[in-house]
């Protein structure tokens, strides 16, 4: 249950996390982009610093003309924030809510599918798509182990988080 918690806890962390730098989107591509102006990473990745002035230059377009459209962002902050949550019941009742881990991996599946239509229909260069698979990619590792965990845990109970009769139940806790 411990390691269950653990994995949950670090993936609701990150969905945070990426919900939360989904607002502040302007600000973010201000403070990248003098980073890589700044610093010798802008001359190591010549592609990046590119696409960093070109979608800055848009978002700045769009920021001052048609702000609204950011509008969309802050949905898509919103969207993370409350998947995040979604995540609280396998944390607190993980065999029952294992649904939610299955879930979780289908939409990390999902991921790259939309990254390779989308992207291109959008002008994303490839590059790109692949950093956004790779949250696909990486976000499924976490959901595989914690369902993997919990499979381990039903077996061990009766499905519902109660400890099966006879030796196994003597165990004590955490020490599987």
């Amino acid at each position: 249950m411990r390691r269950i918690r653990l994995w949950l806890v670090v993936f609701i962390v990150c969905l945070v996390l990426s919900g939360l730098t989904a607002f502040p989107l302007v600000h973010e591509l201000r403070w990248t982009q003098g980073l890589l102006r700044s610093t010798p990473l802008g001359d190591w990745f010549p592609g990046l610093t590119g696409w960093i002035d070109r979608v800055r230059e848009g978002l700045d377009a769009t920021d001052a003309k048609y702000p609204f459209v950011l509008y969309g962002t802050d949905w898509l902050a919103f969207a993370h924030l409350v998947i995040a949550v979604a995540f609280y019941g396998p944390y607190r009742d993980p065999v029952r809510n294992i649904w939610v881990i299955e879930f979780g991996m289908i939409a990390c599946a999902g991921i790259i599918p939309l990254a390779l239509i989308c992207g291109p229909v959008r002008g994303i260069p490839l590059w790109w798509s692949v950093i956004d698979m790779s949250f696909g990619v990486f976000g499924v590792i976490p959901l595989y182990v914690v369902r993997r965990k919990i499979k381990e845990l039903e077996a061990l109970t009766a499905g519902d988080g109660r400890p099966l009769p006879g030796p196994r139940s003597a165990r004590p806790a955490g020490s599987w």
